[in-house]
């Protein structure tokens, strides 16, 4: 039992899964209360011709469900399945929202998600230069959102907006997109997925801000920050503030204590930078199995 506790590297790993080694472990491992996901960004320089390999090691680790992003979802749903993964959650491209999309063409991209068996659909990132200067963008923003939240409950998905820090500064005019977005999204139409490392980032308390959306959070992304890391409203942050869960200063107990009680059943390991991911998400999936 010794070798479990182990850090293992990407090489053991895959070869592991090659052989089998780890299937009564991750079985063992895998029973909880909680069914733990991964945002594939995580892995994302391991995807392409090493991506059932690094799906199969995702799966041993524990994990059961996985959230995508980008392209290529015909080769890697059917990949992630074949590994024991349910692709649960995916981020869209974020042109669909920010180019006035024609409403045929949108319902066309939900349709296709939502046959590919996601439930979830994520609009993941605004891009610095689209982001304007005052609160008349993020209302313009907010119609667009709902607008998709339409065609996206139309084709039978939740739709939502994953967050950053940015949305926590204030603009030229003062004004705090976050604010506009909470007043602009339809609640009934666009819920959001609440990335705890940002929301820390931007100086504000995860379990608070949680706990103040309440049933408008429906999935969030369980992520550490390092100690002291400074107070930012960009993306610009030292890739050393990174941590694998429970490695940080993030109360993670109380990230999901909160949102279960507010009925999330869908919670994303994601760690945008580590020198070695499958190992972080090992070390991550370690830590929140002992929280079940």
């Amino acid at each position: 039992m010794d070798d479990q506790q182990r850090d293992w590297t990407r090489r053991e790993w895959l070869g592991l899964v090659a052989t089998g080694t780890l299937g009564s472990m991750a079985l063992l491992q895998a029973q909880g209360t909680r069914p733990l996901g991964v945002q594939l960004y995580t892995v994302r320089n391991l995807l392409g011709e090493k991506a059932p390999d690094t799906l199969k090691a995702i799966a041993a680790i524990g994990y059961k469900e996985v959230e995508m992003f980008g392209g290529n979802l015909d080769t890697l749903v059917p990949a992630a399945k074949a590994a024991g993964l349910s692709p649960v959650s995916v981020h869209i491209d974020g042109g669909l929202i920010m180019n006035d999309t024609p409403q045929d063409k949108l319902d066309k991209a939900f349709d296709d998600l939502a046959a590919l068996g996601f439930k979830y659909a994520l609009m993941a990132y605004i891009m610095p230069n689209q982001r304007g200067t005052g609160a008349d963008m993020f209302k313009k923003f907010g119609d667009s959102m709902n607008r998709a939240g339409k065609s996206a409950k139309r084709a039978g998905l939740s739709f939502g907006y994953h967050n950053h820090a940015f949305e926590f500064g204030k603009l030229a005019d003062g004004t705090r997109p976050i604010d506009t977005i909470l007043t602009s999204f339809d609640p009934e139409l666009v819920r959001f997925e609440i990335d705890v490392f940002w929301v820390s980032v931007a100086g504000n308390d995860p379990v608070a801000f949680i706990k103040k959306l309440g049933k408008r959070v429906m999935l969030v992304h369980l992520k550490d920050k390092a100690k002291d890391t400074p107070v930012k409203f960009m993306e610009d942050v030292d890739k050393t503030a990174f941590k694998e869960v429970g490695n940080g200063v993030v109360d993670i107990p109380g990230v999901i204590k909160a949102a279960q009680a507010i009925g999330v059943e869908h919670f994303f390991v994601e760690q945008d930078q580590s020198p070695d991911p499958l190992a972080s998400l090992k070390q991550s999936f370690d830590y929140l199995k002992k929280q079940s």
